[in-house]
């Protein structure tokens, strides 16, 4: 990574690049597709990360080219959603590439996507993972960062998301990123306000991302995004005018 996961001091990126990436995880393609005058209130553009492509159906591979056409970008989130290091121990690079990259890719290649970006299916990786996944062409690695963290009921920690280093990219052409989860209960309003202006101020491009658009809490398991917090973060993002980045934009966008 460019620098500490967190810390005090705040990462200094590139004078008036400030910014903000959304990426979105998983196969919600109908639901975010109806995320789409949200989108266009803002002029706002973001990453979707695909998984599961070989359920890829016809009307679906239609909504995500017309969401391409209007400058958003279609990333690969793997072919099966496994913990890749599990993949990797068990069928070292070949079987890792057979099983989690290639099938899924071949599905997005059919349907007129060439994703140049990765999302790690559960934040699972280590470095193995990740050079095979750079030799495969990907130019962004996503992981994944959370700001709370609760066992049993219990909450272990929570960090303010201004205080994390490692959301911010810093505009240093580094690959592997993290995004911070705004899924439901995960951030609020003013701490994504604060890591909002955080960028602003430091010339640092806010990494986030969620899953499912929700209108309402969670039940029977479902994990999202409410989307009436997305759209605070939209308006924030404008009112502080910043420029949005799709994932694979970043590291083109060094010094």
């Amino acid at each position: 990574m460019a620098g500490a996961f967190w810390g005090c001091g705040s990462p200094s990126g590139k004078p008036g690049a400030g910014g903000i990436a959304i990426s979105f995880d998983d196969h919600f393609i109908k639901e975010w597709y109806e995320l789409r005058p949200l989108f266009q209130k803002y002029n706002a553009k973001v990453t979707f990360f695909i998984t599961c492509p070989d359920s890829l159906k016809a009307e679906e591979a239609a909504m995500l080219k017309q969401l391409e056409k209007e400058g958003h970008e279609i990333g690969f989130h793997g072919t099966v959603h496994a913990k890749s290091t599990e993949l990797m121990t068990a069928g070292g690079p070949k079987g890792y590439i057979e099983a989690e990259l290639e099938p899924g890719l071949r599905h997005m290649n059919a349907a007129g996507f060439k994703p140049t970006s990765y999302a790690h299916p559960g934040g699972n990786h280590n470095g193995r993972v990740d050079s095979v996944l750079l030799a495969k062409g990907f130019t962004t690695l996503r992981d994944v960062a959370i700001s709370r963290r609760k066992y049993k009921g219990f909450q272990l920690y929570a960090w303010p998301p201004r205080w994390m280093n490692a959301i911010y990219y810093i505009f240093d052409g580094e690959q592997k990123v993290d995004a911070l989860m705004i899924d439901y209960d995960e951030v609020t309003e003013e701490e994504i306000a604060e890591a909002i202006l955080e960028a602003k101020e430091n010339g640092t491009a806010l990494m986030i991302f969620g899953h499912e658009p929700l209108y309402s809490e969670p039940k029977n398991g479902k994990y999202g995004f409410n989307v009436s917090f997305l759209a605070a973060v939209l308006r924030e993002a404008d009112k502080q005018k910043l420029k949005f980045y799709t994932m694979s934009e970043l590291p083109k966008s060094n010094n």
